[in-house]
């Protein structure tokens, strides 16, 4: 009987693109609204509907759930047509394959994501750097789903058909760690984004670590 579900954030959490994720996008922006981008809001813990859907009124754009539609299939094409160069420029961050190897070997624990990025989008980027073999992507949500952070792990939970009790979320951003504990899951938060380790046990993190460099620490955090 599976006890444990690990709901994994990815950028600044699992991997990073070294800003080629930001370049993609105001590829695929342009594509769809004919405007080249040229700033976006703080996009940390946003999911992707919110970041296209303020970034288009930054540039004084009007847009509907369409064009969002739209502009991910042109963010899931491009991606697809720029992984090289993704592959080339990002990297997993450290101790990150080794923590998704050692859970896919406890017997009760299973693994997905619970992301921002649109599903496509996410598949790509942990295939890139070959962080996807254990993760159940049916089980998960991604910034398709849902505006808010906090509706994802709604999503994901009864997806996966489990109580709070039974998940942990791991995430870098204050937004994420507050959108775990809307319903009452487990938070282990990771200092490997723009959040300070003060920031985010400010916002109730139940564990905060520097990165996943120490396995068995993280295996110990998650419970």
């Amino acid at each position: 009987m599976v006890r444990r579900i690990v709901f994994w954030d990815i950028d600044h959490t699992l991997i990073d693109t070294r800003g080629v994720g930001r370049e993609l996008s105001a590829v695929a922006f342009e594509r769809v609204t004919g405007c080249r981008m040229k700033r976006q809001p703080r996009i940390d813990g946003m999911t992707e509907s919110v970041i296209f859907r303020e970034t288009a009124r930054l540039h004084g754009l009007n847009t509907g759930r369409g064009d969002f539609e739209r502009f991910a299939e042109a963010l899931a094409q491009v991606h697809h047509q720029r992984v090289a160069e993704l592959r080339e420029r990002g990297h997993a961050l450290p101790g990150a394959a080794a923590v998704l190897e050692a859970l896919a070997a406890v017997r009760d624990i299973e693994q997905t994501v619970v992301s921002g990025n649109i599903r496509p989008v996410a598949e790509i980027k942990l295939a890139t750097f070959g962080l996807d073999r254990h993760i159940q992507w049916e089980l998960g949500a991604y910034g398709e789903d849902a505006d808010e952070r906090a509706e994802l792990v709604r999503i994901a939970l009864k997806r996966a058909g489990r109580p709070p009790s039974d998940a942990v979320l791991v995430d870098d951003t204050p937004a994420g760690v507050e959108a775990g504990l809307t319903h009452g899951v487990r938070v282990v938060a990771v200092a490997t984004g723009r959040s300070t380790p003060a920031e985010l046990t400010a916002a109730g993190a139940d564990v905060v670590l520097l990165n996943l460099t120490d396995t068995e620490a993280v295996l110990g955090a998650l419970g």
